[in-house]
């Protein structure tokens, strides 16, 4: 946006100097082109005047004058009988006599006019400016004088002057272009913080405010209106989360008392009431888990926002998880590694620790028994990623995208766990988000599916 408005301050400021100074610069060459030619008409009526005693006895015309002219000024002067010869040439091409009846300005003098014009001279390379004046008395024409000029010197003052012109031109353009950086800034800098205002609260982050106190009235209205919505999704929020933490702790102590109740009654029930008692634990059992989940994801995202608490090592981390799962593994032959290399991260231990146990979770629930749980951790240039991958039968890329979506389940997917209550990895990616990471899932070579945790390095 900064660019387009100082292309649009430009641009009209272009179009300003343009408008202003080509009429100025076209003005100043006519002017001075019409005094050069009226100087030179002054003259030449002067130099007549010199010729005219000569030219009407047919007497001999002095070409002192004339010459002292030609020499003061560079300009040539012809001096011609009512015939058209030259009796006077200050800068005659070739010795012996010359007739300029044939050329059109003297013809138009020799009938009493004046005839003034340009033309280029291919003999001189350059523009030449002529004024042919009749010599007369009493009515009668006796002769003329044609002044030639070039043009050269006042061609050179245009130019100047053009070029000046120029340079004024470009120094407004610099100005322009200064001051609509500025300007520019002015307007887009806040902008950018109601965007990255905007950005970190669709990211989660309730706490961000514009808060702009400067730029122009609408985008400080803007921003105002901004907060104030933030102020009231951030309170709706708060009070959404607040009445699930509070729901799922209020319903976990009546659960356990229909666990109990359906427990001691089981134990007196026949062999068909025993049957559906089974069946009611079952769904207390399931209840029960979307219960925790639902009091973990509260839990989590509450958390959404706060600063890692401190350095930590990803491997030492993992390989202490990987070691708590073990037991677990074993009943089912499962075997699980941990490699890498040691990684420092910027994260909350407890954090990562549930993210770890909730990808462990879904990788021992995918994985057939006899096989294999390949934990990895590798260095990355903005900080870790932890790898796991388990020997499953693997996930589409339907099911890969919508797996972190709150209670979605796969079609296999297990009864015990997070993972069966479909609340598992909207936990995990939740809780690495609070800490500046995320988690992703991807296709293992061979079949199977890559958990991917990655978090940030520590700030040096």
């Amino acid at each position: 946006m900064t660019r387009r408005l100082l292309a649009s301050y430009l641009t009209l400021t272009l179009v300003v100097v343009l408008v202003l100074e080509v009429p100025l610069g076209l003005a100043f060459a006519r002017r001075e082109r019409d005094r050069l030619t009226s100087q030179v008409e002054h003259d030449a009526v002067v130099l007549a005047t010199f010729a005219e005693e000569g030219l009407e006895q047919g007497s001999a015309v002095s070409g002192t004058v004339f010459q002292r002219y030609a020499r003061q000024t560079g300009g040539r002067v012809v001096v011609v009988r009512e015939d058209g010869i030259a009796v006077v040439d200050t800068d005659p091409p070739a010795p012996g006599v010359r007739s300029f009846a044939g050329r059109p300005e003297i013809a138009t003098a020799l009938t009493g006019r004046t005839a003034a014009g340009s033309r280029h001279s291919s003999t001189l390379g350059s523009d030449l400016l002529y004024v042919a004046v009749p010599v007369a008395s009493s009515g009668v024409v006796h002769g003329a004088v044609r002044l030639t000029y070039p043009t050269s010197a006042v061609d050179r003052r245009i130019h100047r002057y053009w070029w000046a012109l120029t340079g004024l031109g470009v120094t407004s353009l610099v100005a322009a272009a200064i001051l609509g950086e500025a300007l520019s800034r002015s307007v887009t800098r806040p902008l950018r913080r109601l965007k990255e205002a905007t950005t970190a609260f669709g990211m989660g982050d309730l706490a961000v405010r514009a808060r702009l106190d400067s730029g122009p009235n609408e985008v400080r209205e803007v921003a105002a209106t901004f907060d104030d919505m933030a102020d009231r999704l951030a309170e709706l929020l708060v009070a959404q989360d607040a009445f699930v933490a509070d729901a799922s702790h209020q319903l976990r102590t009546p659960l356990a008392a229909l666990r109990l109740r359906l427990e001691n009654l089981g134990a007196t029930a026949d062999q068909f009431e025993a049957g559906e008692v089974d069946a009611a634990l079952a769904e207390v059992s399931r209840l029960s888990r979307v219960i925790d989940g639902l009091l973990a994801l509260a839990r989590a995202e509450r958390a959404t926002g706060e600063p890692p608490a401190e350095r930590l090592d990803l491997l030492a981390l993992a390989a202490a998880r990987a070691e708590a799962w073990a037991p677990l593994a074993e009943e089912r032959a499962i075997e699980i590694s941990c490699t890498g290399a040691p990684a420092e991260v910027a994260a909350t231990p407890d954090r990562v620790a549930q993210v770890v146990d909730n990808l462990l979770a879904n990788a021992l629930d995918a994985s057939p028994d006899g096989s294999v749980i390949r934990l990895v951790v590798q260095r990355t240039g903005a900080g870790a990623e932890l790898l796991i991958t388990d020997q499953g039968s693997g996930m589409s890329d339907q099911e890969r995208a919508q797996a972190f979506d709150r209670f979605w389940r796969g079609a296999d997917a297990a009864s015990d766990g997070f993972g069966g209550s479909g609340l598992g990895l909207p936990i995990a990616r939740t809780l690495a988000r609070a800490d500046g990471g995320d988690v992703e899932l991807e296709d293992a070579r061979g079949g199977g599916v890559v958990a991917r945790l990655r978090l940030r390095a520590p700030a040096r």
